[in-house]
């Protein structure tokens, strides 16, 4: 918390040496090489009645928000979005967590705002996260650059203007879409990201991102070494066809990652409806994790 206490302004800077952006749909967030430009610098907030707690508030006066929304059908990740919801609940919430001379910033729910590499879709994008390969772990580590110093006054201001704002649990973001724990908000906020993604079909398909497995189920990395192709078709029998032609791996199991808990489980129905895109892996027949699909 360091990092803050004395910041009314920052810019943040990721692993791959470039800034987190508010991009000018006053919704998307990125990272850009160019930090000079006012939408990298973000206001800081500190959350009424908390010691280790803040808000980012972007050039276009909303506020960073760990989303509901999956990054990519197949991924962990979920969108970090520009908000701003009638109510300051808990998604608006980050704990800086110091690690050497970075920061990681921490949701109320254990994930971390990670700024992504690789290849398309993953390059520029912003996400939170778990981590959970050794390659991807520096993802998660920020560097903060102090733009404007917060001075005695402002901090009294701060203190006189803004009202108690508890984190209640029930402004939980329940990643099980059955929870009875989830709060009305997060339905009000699922129903208007459908709005924003909710596009027509895509009449050419949908892309699939795909990797080859190892003899444990990994893959040297989720983000870098990707591969894609357009499919226009809608059965998992069909695209594990496509998918042994586009690899040249003939024994193999089409799996996907749970958004939960990032392990493996094959696609065995339908695929996602309206072309969504999505990510997934190739699981030899023969390697160890296999036997646990194979019945």
């Amino acid at each position: 918390m360091d990092f803050f206490q004395k910041a009314k302004a920052v810019r943040l800077r990721s692993h791959h040496d470039k800034y987190l952006i508010a991009d000018e749909d006053e919704e998307s967030v990125t990272q850009e090489r160019n930090g000079s430009a006012g939408a990298a610098k973000w206001t800081v907030e500190p959350v009424a009645g908390s010691s280790n707690l803040i808000r980012l508030k972007s050039a276009y006066g909303k506020y960073l928000t760990a989303s509901n929304k999956p990054f990519l059908l197949g991924a962990t990740g979920r969108k970090v979005l520009q908000t701003n919801p009638s109510r300051l609940d808990s998604s608006l919430a980050w704990e800086p967590i110091r690690d050497g001379a970075l920061v990681k910033l921490k949701t109320r729910y254990g994930h971390f705002l990670r700024g992504n590499g690789g290849l398309p879709p993953w390059r520029n994008s912003v996400t939170h996260d778990i981590p959970h390969r050794s390659a991807t772990q520096d993802w998660i580590l920020w560097h903060v650059d102090v733009v404007e110093i917060l001075t005695d006054q402002h901090q009294l201001q701060q203190k006189q203007q803004e009202p108690p704002s508890p984190l209640h649990h029930s402004d939980s973001l329940d990643f099980e879409p059955g929870s009875p724990s989830r709060s009305n908000r997060f339905f009000r906020q699922e129903s208007t990201d459908s709005v924003a993604v909710g596009s027509p079909p895509k009449s050419e398909g949908r892309v699939i991102y795909y990797h080859v497995a190892d003899d444990e189920g990994e893959v040297e990395d989720d983000s870098v070494e990707v591969k894609s192709f357009t499919f226009k078709g809608n059965g998992v029998e069909e695209l594990t066809k496509r998918l042994k032609e586009e690899s040249n791996v003939d024994d193999v199991i089409v799996c996907t990652r749970s958004p939960l808990n990032g392990k493996l489980f094959p696609l065995r129905l339908q695929l996602p409806p309206n072309n969504a895109d999505m990510t997934v892996v190739l699981v030899p027949v023969s390697s160890k994790i296999a036997e646990g699909f194979i019945k």
